[in-house]
Order: structure tokens, then C-alpha cells, then sequence
């Protein structure tokens, strides 16, 4: 699929990871719906970057954890772009979860985003797509996607469950629609990493850096364009997942 002239709706799209994939789009000639929660300052400014290349741009305030908000969501993007062509699931809540635990909070807020959340997006914009007889989507997931992360269960069940819901969807919706998924290595570091961290996580990689949120952007580019790409996952990471090769077997 050519994104000119397309509309995109991209979760999370106000910020980091998100709002490059948005940018991107943008550039690519896209029109794009910028969904956020609370980053409302965040995506009105995603919004006028966007429009520097010549979209038009909408920012949209939901938790896409609330399926009414949700087809809300989506009927304001159908009403102001007439569809919606291309689904990026890009929001996440990056919370510790530890287990065992007696406060289940985070494991109900972190999965809602990452399986429910994502649901209910494709679910709403699918019949969109099948009317048109074509559409994509893109899931946001990681490495925790193929192996689990310690004090991380909610996020990497989440991430699974988010990389299962890709080839479910693409078999779902086939063959109007193509589903695939993209699993970022290290490319942008979270706030609490020290600069020792963030070298240490370099080194874990076979290129010895980390990459950018652009290079998500672009493989997300790719899946969109690819029309005979589906139901396949990419992961973007260096090689962190086998960097620990680097310097011995067994």
C-alpha cells in the first residue's frame, strides 16, 4: 500500500517511539490520527510537525483501554479523513510488575493497553478496512515478545499476547488486510537508565549501538508498503537477540 493520500491511526503516537512512526507516516504522505491519553501538549506539537509536511493531522484524546472510547475514537477519524487505512498499535506503559505481588493494578492497567487495547483498535477500524477491500497493521512489540523480562510479567505476556493478536488478525482479515509486527531492540532509552546502562545495553548487541526510533519508523514503512508481507514479525535490534553470542558458544 502507497500511505499517500491514506489515513493512519497511530496509538500512542504523541511521543517517542509513537511519534516518530507518526512523523514518518506524515512524511510518507499520510494523513494522521494521533491518539494519546495524557501527553495532550505532546501530540498537538506531533500534530504541527506532521503538518510541515503537508498532512493533515488530528490528535485524539482516548484510552484505548475503554472500547467505547475507542469506536468514538475512530468514528471522529472516519468523520474528519473518510476512513482509516493503516493501523499502527504503537501505546504501552512501560510499569514494573513484579510477581508474586498482591497488587494486581499493574498487571490490569499495563495488559489492558497492550491486548485489549490493541483489540479493540483493529476490531473498530477492520470493518473500515474490509469495506475498502485493503488495509495494514502494524503491532508495536519487543524483544519480551520471545522471551520473558525479570519484574516485567505484565509487559511481556502483554507483548506476546500483542505479537499472537498479529498473526491471529492476519489470518482474520486475509486477504484484504495485512497484519504484521515490529519488535524493537534498544533505540530510545528510558528515563531511568544511567549513562552505564545505556552502554552496557550497547554492548549487548552485535552492532555495538543502540539504534533510533526512526529505524522502528522505517520497518513499520516497510510492512506498510509490502503488499505481500503478512502475519510476519521483524525485529529491529542490532542483534540483541543473540549478542550473547558474540564472544562464546554453549
Amino acid at each position: 500500500m502507497d500511505p499517500k493520500s491514506k489515513t493512519a491511526l497511530v496509538t500512542g503516537g504523541a511521543v517517542r517511539v509513537g511519534k516518530a512512526i507518526t512523523l514518518a507516516l506524515a512524511q510518507a504522505g499520510a494523513n494522521v490520527v494521533i491518539n494519546y491519553n495524557s501527553s495532550a501538549a505532546a501530540a498537538e506539537e506531533t500534530a504541527v510537525q506532521a503538518q510541515t509536511f503537508g498532512a493533515d493531522a488530528l490528535a485524539i484524546q482516548a484510552n484505548i483501554g475503554d472500547s467505547q472510547q475507542v469506536k468514538a475514537m475512530v468514528a471522529a477519524a472516519q468523520s474528519e479523513f473518510g476512513s482509516v487505512d493503516i493501523l499502527v498499535n504503537s501505546a504501552s506503559l512501560w510499569q514494573q510488575t513484579p510477581f508474586p505481588t498482591n497488587d494486581l493494578d499493574g498487571w490490569h492497567r499495563v495488559t489492558n493497553i497492550l491486548i485489549n487495547g490493541a483489540f479493540y483498535c483493529a476490531n473498530a477500524v477492520a470493518p473500515l478496512m474490509l469495506a475498502k477491500g485493503e488495509g495494514a497493521i502494524v503491532n508495536i512489540i519487543d524483544l519480551s515478545a520471545y522471551e520473558p523480562w525479570p519484574n516485567f510479567i505484565a509487559h511481556s505476556v502483554g507483548k506476546a499476547a500483542l505479537l499472537a493478536l498479529s498473526r491471529q488478525l492476519a489470518l482474520e482479515l486475509a486477504p484484504a488486510v495485512r497484519v504484521n509486527a515490529v519488535a524493537p531492540g534498544p533505540v530510545l532509552p528510558p528515563p531511568d537508565f544511567d549513562e552505564e546502562m545505556i552502554a552496557r545495553i550497547a554492548g549487548k548487541t552485535l552492532l555495538d549501538r543502540w539504534g533510533t526510533p526512526e529505524d522502528i519508523a522505517e520497518a513499520v514503512l516497510f510492512f506498510v508498503k509490502a503488499d505481500y508481507v503478512t502475519g510476519e514479525a521483524l525485529a529491529v535490534d542490532g542483534g540483541q537477540r543473540f549478542g550473547h553470542r558474540k564472544h562464546e558458544h554453549g
